[in-house]
């Protein structure tokens, strides 16, 4: 489980005056993503934070290539890029029913000790479940 697929349904509020999902709402999709990613693993960011890691993006690059409109279907692909240090990264591709590619997308998180508000090294029982896949 390098990556993982969730769907989404495009909803009328995530839409502009054209009937395209508006960019900013982007960000939220890739988000959903990354949760569903780390879930499958079992990794929640409730649980991160409880035990005094957040995990804040630090870096976001999206491809517009075709509009996602009003009512489609998406298929959103999370993909981790490489074994995590002290940042994550993953890469995203959202397809439409059709299975044409509209969006492409790359985001970087750096994991934080909330109680320093300092960068830290991944967690070892972290690095250990995605070492798992890894193999």
């Amino acid at each position: 489980m390098l990556s993982n697929i969730i769907k989404i349904r495009v909803r009328y509020s995530e839409t502009d005056q054209m009937s395209f999902v508006y960019h900013g709402n982007y960000a939220q999709y890739f988000e959903m993503g990354r949760t569903e990613w780390l879930r499958e693993l079992g990794i929640t960011y409730k649980n991160m934070e409880e035990s005094g890691i957040m995990l804040p993006v630090i870096s976001l690059n999206i491809n517009f290539l075709k509009p996602a409109k009003y009512d489609d279907l998406l298929s959103l692909r999370t993909i981790l890029v490489k074994k995590p240090t002290a940042k994550i990264e993953f890469n995203y591709e959202i397809r439409n029913e059709d299975n044409e590619l509209l969006t492409t997308a790359n985001s970087t998180l750096v994991f934080v000790n909330m109680k320093t508000n300092r960068p830290m090294r991944i967690p070892i029982s972290i690095l250990e479940k995605i070492e798992k896949l890894m193999e």
